[in-house]
């Protein structure tokens, strides 16, 4: 009898797994403070260099056009003064000798643009950012994307790092781990002195993001980390579906609190504090969470494994023998010493497979970088910042309730490809669209986040579902790692802004767009008998070439042929007698 038998036994989502759903998707929202909220810390203020007759202390942003135009130079191409340098009309006195043998003095006037030194920012909307503190603008304006990028390269590092601890050492003690370092790095961001020292502390609160989210959700960012952990161990097979969906929708509304803080603290610093301070509720975790059943039967733990089966099934108000648990230890053992037969190469030594693990790489690429993408770039598509960044996470509720709905039904590969086709043509669309018509451009963003959201959570299962059982932990740790690698990008995609303000939904619609493409070559798994071995997943969804299909069509003529000698020679005519009555004997 499987792990999976006895969930169904106790109850697939009853009262018990139902108390530790919810304690367990709470600190989702926590995670999407950190991972969302670096849009505010180091959002964008409009700014310009500072006079020289002006005093730091007392200058305002907002100036008269007469002063703006005589101060800084206008820039034909952006409509828009070119604030990083200051106009500098110098007068020059020089003689002039060549007037016939009189000597003569001329003046000329000179424009010369002087670097800036300071600046004044408009802080109408945002009071104090990282932007403002260390001047991050003009020279130094992608310092903010290689902050964002060494974020995410945090995430990535942490789900390696503690994704290996929790199956070391078990997710429960990792949890509170990963939780401690998050409150004592969210608050060393918020007094960092200088630049250098806020990145390295974003990173490591970075890494504790995918500590902390990791035992809440089926994430597969490493070779052990698609062992499903303490949320998902707990839910029956039919309820899984309902169950990471339903996660998700817990970080989609830490993504909308994350505006709902901004917009009532302005100042980064103490917006660092407020969103960090909610993780200490979660420290009572440790008298109410247990250690996930699974993973203590993976470590010989049987008895404890037992004892929380029992109290779990107790709780749902259904009594579970003891000798029915008994025969999860041999099934666990089996199926560790399967997934230890395979390594990351297998995927690449056979042709049908290395086709389609390089699909799905470039898929989780995409889809990891448009959404980040996306997510962070709320401020590039005009209008309101908070509204912007309040509408692309509501989006995310239909996106992922169109998911439990669509995809049992109409299967993976449709939504997929479909979601990111529809993301990719939306984005792009936004190239026919004047950059005063901020509503249409808004609006085609929303539908390429909504599309790219609903995408982004179909590829967890389709991805799972293409690799052969041996081999599946190892393909989806890889693909994660490419999803960390779109994130890092992301950042870097959505500065080129600076250059064309719709760049950045080009590039992310371009890829979208390729990727849903893409993923219309791989094999449908809906109702489909999933591979197991190797070989198995080498002839999932492989086509059968021209000869291979005549060889079968031969095999098959020649097994008929054999099969109509032998009727043929067991119908034999019958002899008859010399009074005309055949004799039945002959034909036993």
């Amino acid at each position: 009898m499987a792990y999976d038998d006895v969930i169904l036994r106790m109850g697939e989502f009853g009262r018990y797994q139902r108390k530790i759903y919810l304690l367990l998707c709470l600190p989702a929202i926590i995670c999407a403070f950190h991972k969302l909220g670096g849009f505010f810390l180091g959002a964008y203020n409009p700014h310009r260099c500072l006079l020289p007759h002006e005093f730091s202390g007392n200058a305002t942003f907002y100036m008269s056009p007469e002063s703006l135009n005589a101060s800084y130079e206008w820039d034909p191409k952006t409509q828009k003064s070119l604030t990083c340098f200051i106009r500098d009309n110098t007068t020059r006195l020089y003689e002039n000798h060549e007037n016939n043998g009189n000597d003569t003095n001329d003046i000329t006037r000179t424009t010369v643009h002087t670097t800036c030194r300071e600046f004044v920012y408009d802080t109408s909307i945002y009071k104090s950012t990282t932007t403002t503190e260390w001047n991050l603008v003009c020279d130094k304006a992608w310092l903010r994307a290689m902050g964002d990028s060494l974020f995410m390269v945090g995430v990535m590092l942490g789900s390696m790092i503690f994704g290996g601890l929790s199956d070391k050492f078990g997710r429960r003690p990792i949890f509170f781990l990963s939780l401690v370092i998050q409150l004592v790095g969210g608050i060393l961001v918020a007094v960092a002195p200088e630049y250098i020292s806020y990145v390295i502390f974003r990173l490591i609160v970075g890494s504790t993001t995918s500590g902390v989210f990791l035992v809440s959700y089926v994430i597969g960012k490493t070779p052990r980390q698609s062992i499903v952990y303490l949320t998902l161990e707990m839910v029956g097979p039919k309820k899984r579906l309902v169950a990471g969906v339903g996660c998700q929708l817990f970080f989609t509304t830490g993504y909308i609190m994350t505006a709902g803080f901004a917009y009532f603290i302005t100042d980064w610093r103490t917006l660092q504090i407020a969103i960090t301070i909610p993780s200490f509720a979660f420290l009572v975790y440790w008298w109410f969470i247990p250690e996930s059943a699974r993973w203590l039967l993976t470590k010989g733990k049987v008895e404890e494994a037992k004892d929380l089966l029992q109290k779990a099934s107790k709780e749902n108000g259904i009594e579970i023998p003891r000798n029915t648990i008994d025969c999860l230890l041999n099934d666990s053992i089996e199926s560790k010493s399967a997934c230890e037969q395979a390594s990351l190469f297998d995927l690449f030594r056979y042709p049908n497979l290395r086709r389609k693990s390089v699909l799905l790489f470039f898929n989780w690429l995409v889809n990891s970088g448009t959404y980040y993408g996306l997510s962070w770039n709320a401020s590039n598509l005009g209008g309101n910042d908070y509204v912007n960044f309040v509408v692309l996470g509501l989006v995310e509720v239909p996106a992922y309730t169109f998911l439990i709905f669509t995809l049992d039904r109409w299967g993976r590969k449709i939504i997929l490809g479909g979601c990111m086709i529809v993301s990719g043509v939306a984005l792009l669309l936004t190239m026919a669209v004047p950059e005063d018509n901020t509503t249409a451009i808004v609006t085609l963003a929303m539908v390429g986040k909504l599309a790219i959201t609903s995408s982004y959570g179909a590829i967890y299962i389709f991805t799972a579902e293409q690799f052969p059982t041996v081999v599946r932990n190892v393909g989806l740790g890889a693909c994660s790692t490419f999803a960390r690698i779109g994130g890092v990008i992301a950042p870097y995609i959505n500065h080129l802004a600076l250059i064309w303000t719709p760049f950045p939904l080009v590039i992310f619609g371009t890829s979208a767009l390729l990727g849903g493409v893409a993923s219309m070559m791989l094999p449908e798994t809906l109702n489909k008998k999933l591979p197991e071995t190797i070989r198995d997943g080498e002839l999932f969804g492989k086509k059968e070439s021209w000869k291979t299909k005549k060889e079968k069509q031969r095999q098959q003529i020649q097994q008929l042929d054999v099969q109509q000698l032998n009727d043929i020679e067991s119908i034999k005519p019958l002899k008859a007698l010399e009074n005309g009555v055949h004799d039945s004997k002959q034909n036993g």
